[in-house]
């Protein structure tokens, strides 16, 4: 059982960091449990920070890569619901960051890109990977597949995971702190099952749609 983190008073509570260029739209917020901030992410986003502010997101059939720079403390986490689009990575940037990181190259690809843009080295990254669960009875076992593809594109550029929690058939919280590696997973209980699997059936159809442009801590 994991002690809880005392309570910081609204006064003594610090002011958020300002976010990275680019990641002023995700929605950052007080999370009294955590004693910090923490970046909420949806599918098809992906955020990174310099700061001690956490990243979370909640995974069904999709996959989050939690990544950072172990020695400076950067890192984030990105969102992504089907494994690789066939498309050029130029057309997918140009059409906008939503298209862009749609699918699990780009995701990754501008994950890490931007974790060295802001002063990581490829050679100090760690990386850990969550969800995957099979939980759209309706579909092909996407999670199946992105689970897959994660493990094939780290082997092909050299990474490997030092933690994962992945596959099985149920959905995930995930909270990430880049600052310190540690990843909070809670598998969450079927009764939620149904939630998550209609939003990501909703996404799905809006990807088919639109134009395409440390350890872990259960708690």
């Amino acid at each position: 059982m994991i002690a809880p983190t005392p309570a910081i008073s609204a006064a003594d509570r610090p002011p958020p960091l300002p976010a990275l260029p680019g990641f002023e739209h995700v929605r950052r917020n007080w999370n009294a449990r955590l004693s910090a901030y923490a970046a909420r992410i949806l599918p098809g986003e992906y955020y990174v920070t310099r700061g001690g502010e956490a990243v979370s997101t909640t995974l069904g059939s999709c996959v989050a890569a939690c990544i950072r720079d172990r020695v400076r403390g950067i890192g984030g986490m990105n969102h992504f619901m089907l494994p690789a689009s066939a498309g050029d990575p130029d057309d997918c940037r140009a059409a906008g960051l939503g298209a862009a990181t749609r699918y699990g190259n780009h995701a990754m690809e501008h994950l890490i890109n931007e974790i060295m843009r802001n002063g990581g080295r490829r050679e100090n990254l760690e990386v850990k990977i969550f969800g995957g669960g099979r939980i759209m009875e309706q579909l092909t076992d996407v999670g199946a597949r992105n689970i897959a593809f994660v493990r094939d594109y780290l082997s092909a550029e050299g990474f490997s995971a030092a933690a994962e929690d992945v596959g099985d058939v149920y959905p995930r919280m995930v909270v990430y702190f880049p600052a310190s590696g540690v990843a909070k997973v809670k598998r969450l209980r079927s009764l939620h099952h149904n939630l998550i699997a209609g939003q990501e059936a909703s996404y799905a159809g809006s990807i088919a749609a639109g134009p395409v442009g440390g350890d872990v801590e259960l708690f």
